[in-house]
């Protein structure tokens, strides 16, 4: 989380530099901007998060071919090396009731099935939270529309794709563990 506000702060405070340094607006009126532009991302992406947690799981399910991971895909997470970042990540997942921080129930086929299922709502929602980022450029004044709303719209897209990475990379794994404990009750099954 440390790093989340300090990349954003950092971020809001180079944006105002810049905009006070040429001048394009009055120094207080930056200021403003700037701050409305970064409440602006919180909100769009706390509803974005909001509304994909009102849909129904069914839509996120673990076989839904719209998640499903490639080969591709996930050498490129090794090459990113996304697992050793990845748990510097702000996790912000528990606020909807579901925290991917930690696997507390590892040996649950269904609370593995609901944890893959929480990667899928929270891809679509950084997904969505990357094109949404971009609609305060609509409502600033010109001036200052390339000028902070486009960066701080890409800031958002960063600070969105790295989640987006993260649960993409953890995703095959617990389909991995899923597989094999139905197997292993499959198996129970037959001998009983």
């Amino acid at each position: 989380m440390k790093l989340y506000l300090s990349i954003i702060g950092i971020s809001m405070l180079i944006i105002t530099a810049f905009n006070i340094v040429f001048n394009t607006a009055t120094w207080y009126n930056v200021i403003v901007a700037v701050v409305l532009c970064t409440a602006a991302q919180f909100a769009l992406d706390g509803l974005i998060a909001m509304m994909i947690n009102k849909m129904p799981d069914k839509l996120f399910d673990v076989n839904n071919p719209l998640y499903n991971i490639s080969e591709t895909e996930r050498n490129l997470y090794k090459k990113l090396k996304v697992r050793n970042w990845k748990d510097k990540v702000w996790e912000l997942g528990g606020l909807g009731g579901f925290s991917k921080k930690n696997l507390s129930d590892p040996n649950s086929p269904a609370y593995i099935e609901k944890f893959i299922i929480e990667c899928n709502k929270g891809v679509l929602t950084h997904r969505l939270s990357y094109l949404i980022g971009f609609l305060p450029m609509l409502f600033i004044p010109n001036v200052c529309t390339f000028s902070i709303a486009l960066p701080v719209a890409i800031v958002n897209v960063f600070l969105n794709i790295l989640p987006t990475l993260a649960l993409r990379y953890n995703t095959p794994k617990l389909q991995a563990m899923l597989k094999r404990m139905n197997r292993k009750a499959e198996r129970t099954e037959i001998h009983q």
